[in-house]
């Protein structure tokens, strides 16, 4: 069965499709192709369902071009993402021409960008392939790779024309990797939606076992969650912002980390919540059991709540350099998003580095 929601937004209005066992189906699910040629972007962890994708789109597109990245948050550069475009160009790429994204968040973000600039922009599909992907980076919009100075500095709001999340491809994911989906998901629950949370703190472990109903059910409310926020806000201009909770410390720690392997982008964000819940707890704006339930939560489905659980030397004043590089950052100050308690967080500008530097100081054992 198949389960349809809808990003609206004018235009630029697309539908998410949801559902085990779907891919092969993709033709049914995009815009008809009409002789259009598809261009078909994976990596190494992904060529078999680009593959798969190819043989579906075969007899209606003009021509399928496939390219493979090797996997990793390193692809998200400027050497990849010229890669890319040169292989759209090499294969003479027109306006007409589509992109699809195979792949978790890093495929989705550089695909995406890539779509976005190639020949001022084509039209592109996201299919994700990993939970955090389905969850909450393949809706929305947002593209674009990382650079010496931050994490996504570079990018462009593009809009997919369509979602396609097969969920029976997640049975070829690893446990860390659904750990790390899982946690976009807590942070959406904690962030504004309390009743959410606490179906959470009841079905993580069925959900991180993958039992057909509460997995499905979990996608489904995830994406609803994502695309209700990006109708109402789709260039983060008021509400979209709460969606980056535990994202300004977590990629202040993927920058600490080296974009590696030994920190993945859900385990940051993991420790970047409970950061930002102990963060708003020193300043006066929740209480001692937010922040109890957030961290044993994450603690209970296998992830990281503390900078000192994840491998590696971080340093407090190399952290909170790299948060003033961030895209929320202004002048004056650090942005966060905090919380009043779980189901409601807000945007705090202007905090003090003194009370930052704490926080961290105590996560990292120092």
């Amino acid at each position: 069965m198949t389960t349809t929601l809808n990003v609206a937004l004018d235009e630029r209005s697309y539908p998410i499709h949801i559902g085990t066992g779907i891919l092969p189906q993709a033709a049914a699910l995009i815009p008809p192709m009409d002789g259009r040629v598809a261009f078909i972007l994976t990596d190494g962890n992904t060529k078999f369902y680009g593959e798969a994708l190819k043989a579906v789109l075969q007899n209606s597109a003009a021509a399928v071009h496939t390219f493979h990245v090797p996997p990793g948050e390193g692809r998200k550069s400027f050497g990849w993402f010229e890669k890319v475009l040169d292989w759209m160009l090499d294969a003479q790429v027109t306006r007409k021409s589509v992109l699809f994204a195979v792949g978790g968040g890093v495929i989705g973000d550089l695909g995406g960008f890539a779509a976005a600039s190639v020949l001022r922009g084509i039209d592109f599909v996201q299919v994700p392939t990993t939970l955090l992907a389905m969850v909450d980076s393949s809706v929305g919009g947002k593209t674009g790779i990382d650079t010496r100075h931050g994490k996504n500095l570079v990018g462009a709001f593009h809009q997919p024309v369509v979602v396609i999340a097969d969920t029976g491809v997640l049975k070829t994911l690893p446990a860390r990797e659904m750990r790390a989906g899982y946690a976009e998901a807590v942070k959406h629950g904690a962030l504004g939606h309390a009743d959410f949370f606490a179906w959470l703190e009841t079905n993580g472990q069925k959900i991180l076992a993958q039992s057909p109903a509460e997995l499905a059910q979990f996608v489904e409310t995830n994406c609803k969650i994502k695309a209700d926020v990006v109708t109402e806000d789709e260039k983060e201009a008021g509400k979209r912002a709460l969606l980056n909770l535990g994202h300004t410390f977590g990629h202040a720690l993927e920058n600490g980390a080296g974009y590696g392997g030994e920190l993945l982008h859900g385990e940051a964000v993991a420790v970047g919540m409970v950061l930002a819940a102990q963060l708003s707890e020193r300043l006066g704006h929740c209480d001692g059991e937010t922040v109890r339930r957030i961290q044993a939560h994450l603690k209970a489905v296998g992830l990281p709540t503390a900078i000192s659980d994840i491998p590696g030397a971080f340093e407090p004043q190399a952290l909170v350099r790299a948060m003033y590089g961030d895209k929320k950052a202004e002048t004056g100050g650090l942005t966060f998003i905090l919380l009043r308690k779980i189901g409601e967080a807000f945007v705090q500008k202007r905090v003090a580095e003194d009370d930052v530097m704490a926080v961290l100081k105590q996560s990292i054992g120092k």
